[in-house]
């Protein structure tokens, strides 16, 4: 019998509430007390899935593009005093900390007799540094803005801003974007496959991993010269011929939490084929909204239940797109490369509909061919 493992993938609304507003209709950023909360709720609705399916192997990921922004937005007003942080440090920060929070899922779980370990693993993705990305940033992090505020920033910060969304109002939601390049690999599989082994739930490419990019080495007088970041340098004796040295240094980037997690499926399942296993991984997007839809926002917006892998290609491959790049689209294309990859079955949802969305009442599923 194959292992199965579900893969959920938390959207920052899993962890920070959004869409919350004072009196005067302006965003309230949630504090702490309130992600704390938020993110309770979320444990109390994914322990209700594992209750019901305890057979299963987990991996949680998550995104951190509110939480990315909040580090961000303090790094600006403390500028005086303090230095400035680069992405792949805020990406670190927020794994520790929103790992730290989901974590709880193990207290949940214990009081309900499942005696199962939640552990964050601060991990690395690989990236390309030549990714057009970082030519043309897509990525939103941080908090919703209206167009007049997000504009302001754009010229005080030098911010590249973009539209996000409307609220139910109409009013535009406008948030900062930054380069968000593909990932290519993931440093620390072997310490998932590793948790897994151990029968631990690993929270895995937290914010879609820390980015890294590897480095080339130099050939000086005889030795490989590995440069990195900072002025940190790794150097061996050059022998001709041989692989080149895995060595890796961050990048200002924050890589799409979907995009990773589809990435950290297909090689499990890759992985474990080259050692004569089989695995069905199944692999869930947690999102604000119930599935996926065509003509988002619009007075023909239409839900779509069921796809399957050629539909959602053939959908994701219009002009337009109908799927918006900043949202829904990174999803549907994560979903049809966890799906060529070799996964089983993937779904859009949101956590207290999972178990609708497995009867095909709710959320998106999509499926091979």
């Amino acid at each position: 019998m194959a292992r199965r493992i579900r893969i959920f993938a938390f959207g920052g609304n899993e962890v920070a509430p959004v869409g919350l507003t004072d009196e005067e209709g302006k965003p309230i950023i949630p504090d702490i007390p309130m992600q704390w909360q938020r993110t309770d709720r979320t444990c109390k609705e994914i322990a209700d899935i594992i209750a019901a399916n305890p057979d299963d192997d987990y991996i949680i990921t998550h995104g951190n593009g509110p939480q990315v922004g909040n580090i961000l937005l303090r790094a600006e007003y403390s500028r005086k005093i303090l230095h400035p942080l680069p992405l792949d440090v805020c990406g670190a920060d927020t794994q520790g900390a929103m790992g730290y929070m989901i974590a709880m899922l193990g207290n949940e779980l214990k009081v309900r007799g499942i005696d199962k370990i939640v552990a964050e693993t601060v991990t690395q993705v690989v990236v390309n540094k030549d990714d057009p990305d970082f030519q043309n940033p897509t990525k939103f992090i941080g908090p919703p803005y209206s167009k007049e505020d997000a504009l302001e920033r754009k010229e005080k910060h030098g911010w590249e801003v973009k539209l996000h969304s409307k609220d139910d109002r109409g009013n535009e939601i406008w948030r900062r974007v930054v380069p968000s390049p593909l990932p290519i690999d993931i440093v620390e599989i072997e310490t998932v496959e590793a948790a897994l082994e151990a029968g631990i739930i690993p929270i895995s490419v937290g914010g879609g991993g820390i980015p890294v990019v590897q480095v080339e080495p130099e050939i000086i007088d005889g030795k490989e010269v590995y440069k990195c970041n900072y002025g940190i340098t790794y150097t061996r004796p050059y022998v001709a011929g041989q692989p080149k040295a895995k060595i890796y240094t961050g990048v200002e980037a924050v890589i799409d939490k979907d995009y990773a997690s589809a990435l950290l499926g297909r090689m499990l399942i890759e992985r474990a084929k080259e050692r004569g296993e089989e695995l069905e991984v199944s692999f869930t997007i947690f999102t604000a909204e119930d599935g996926a839809k065509l003509n988002y926002q619009k007075p023909d917006q239409k839900d779509l239940r069921h796809l399957t892998l050629s539909e959602a290609k053939e959908l994701y491959n219009r002009k337009p797109c109908p799927f918006p790049p900043g949202s829904m689209g990174p999803k549907i294309k994560a979903i049809i490369d966890f799906l060529e990859g070799g996964g089983k079955i993937a779904y859009i949802s949101l956590t207290k509909l999972f178990e609708k969305t497995l009867k095909g009442e709710a959320g998106t599923t999509m499926v091979p061919d």
